[in-house]
């Protein structure tokens, strides 16, 4: 008699605990949800079950079954930015989603200098972070980090998080470049902002990109039955950190990511605008904004195996960067190359970074006016006489280099050799010449792996590294 209790028993609590509902491990108390938009809201239950979802902001009730693996997703319609709502669930079980906030919200994705945190890695220190982590606390920002998991199949969720509201110690562990991005676009907007962090320190972009696209690159070897490097492999942080989120509805992506393939960068330039192109599809948003950096100057030669010269020049990278601007639609790139460091690949100064990131979306999805947001870009170069002059956009006031020389131009002419040039600001041109070099062809800015950048709008954004020539 006590054996058939204590079963009964243990099918009342085992039965009671598998019917409550499960969300997708992104819906946490303290979420921030996309404003004045239809948010998937999706989870699992008994196959066959009916699941009901009420909002608090309307009262509006939706009924959604589960399907023939207990899959469900309802899409809730959500108002102007404000909070705290919460959303209630039943299944047969209710449980409430507290403290939602309705506001903006950002996915910022990348490899380690997206991942640094705040407070920096150990001996590579973040320039300010203590003041800026003191002085941090803001209930309407709201983060949330995905786990790192590396994964050979697609993962229907990821590991367990929770959103976290901006403090000292929760903005200590966050993202450094996604935190002053959020932070000034929650200033300036004044209503909440939410943060997805999803980035892996190492990791290539081909590890951010599904199976189905990547078979399309023959350069590309995908994995069967094992991960040989969890950051490097191919798919695997898709899998594991992306494909479980799509569809949580976001205003737009900041991507800091690049270092990692600064070996190929013929083939970045065409996997690039490639994985921006599936995600958005996959997300059925549109063309959601997707800002991204330029990444640093560095001396990549200090990096086993250590390479120089050549295709080893991370210029290349940046350059294939700064031509993925023509092929990425609603996309905008930050230039870091007055912050990059010889010696550490993880720039001290993520400030800079971050804000530039937030100034592109206050101008181009805010709408905010008054204020400069781009870098002056390479626009087109004529030659007259012995002298190449390269015209510049983004420079309404002209250019400057704030009293400092320029020494980061070359020019080369037939024999293809470039040589250093002498350079003179005039609006917003710059007028070259050498005496190696009689009549100029082509044109670099700051083409090597470390370059200290030093041409800039009267704003103080730097100019991208570039160059005229495919040779």
């Amino acid at each position: 008699m006590r054996r058939a209790l204590f079963i009964l028993s243990f099918l009342f609590i085992y039965g009671s605990a598998f019917a409550e509902i499960r969300l997708g491990a992104i819906f946490t108390d303290g979420m921030v949800l996309q404003r004045q938009s239809a948010v998937p809201i999706w989870g699992w239950a008994s196959p066959g079950t009916n699941v009901t979802i009420e909002s608090s902001w309307n009262h509006q009730k939706y009924n959604v079954k589960a399907n023939e693996k207990g899959k469900w997703l309802v899409k809730v319609q959500t108002p102007d930015a404000g909070g705290p709502y919460s959303l209630a669930l039943n299944d047969g079980t209710p449980y409430t989603i507290k403290d939602i906030l309705i506001g903006e919200v950002w996915l910022c994705s990348g490899q380690s200098n997206m991942e640094m945190l705040l407070k920096g890695f150990r001996g590579q220190p973040i320039i300010g972070s203590n003041d800026a982590i003191l002085h941090s606390a803001n209930n309407h920002l709201r983060l949330y980090t995905v786990p790192r998991s590396s994964q050979l199949q697609p993962q229907d969720d990821s590991k367990p998080s929770v959103w976290k509201e901006a403090n000292p110690e929760n903005v200590a562990n966050f993202s450094a470049t996604a935190y002053y991005f959020g932070r000034l676009l929650q200033e300036i907007l004044q209503v909440p902002v939410g943060l997805i962090h999803s980035s892996y320190g190492g990791s290539t972009i081909e590890a951010w990109m599904d199976r189905e696209l990547l078979q399309d690159f023959k350069e590309v070897s995908l994995p069967k039955d094992s991960i040989p490097v969890k950051n490097r492999t191919p798919t695997t942080l898709f899998n594991g950190m992306i494909h479980p989120i799509v569809g949580y509805t976001i205003k737009g992506c900041i991507w800091y990511q690049g270092e990692s393939n600064y070996e190929n960068p013929d083939l970045y330039e065409q996997l690039f605008p490639a994985m921006v192109k599936r995600w958005r599809a996959l997300w059925n948003q549109g063309n959601f904004p997707f800002y991204y950096a330029q990444i640093a100057p560095y001396n990549y030669a200090q990096l086993p195996p250590y390479h120089t010269g050549g295709k080893y020049n991370s210029a290349f990278l940046r350059d294939a960067q700064r031509k993925s601007l023509e092929k990425i639609p609603n996309s905008e790139m930050i230039s870091l190359m007055d912050v990059g460091e010889e010696n550490c690949i993880h720039p001290a100064n993520k400030k800079v970074g971050g804000e530039r990131f937030a100034l592109i979306a206050l101008s181009n999805v805010y709408g905010k006016k008054g204020f400069a947001w781009a870098s002056p870009s390479y626009e087109s170069m004529e030659v007259q006489g012995g002298q190449a002059i390269v015209h510049f956009k983004h420079a309404t006031l002209g250019l400057s280099a704030f009293g400092g020389e320029l020494h980061n131009f070359e020019i080369a002419g037939e024999d293809k050799v470039f040589y250093p040039a002498q350079g003179l600001i005039k609006g917003n041109t710059v007028i070259l010449s050498s005496p190696s070099v009689v009549k100029p062809l082509a044109v670099r800015y700051a083409f090597k792996d470390f370059a200290r950048g030093e041409l800039f709008s009267t704003a103080g954004l730097p100019v991208a590294s570039f160059r005229t020539d495919n040779w």
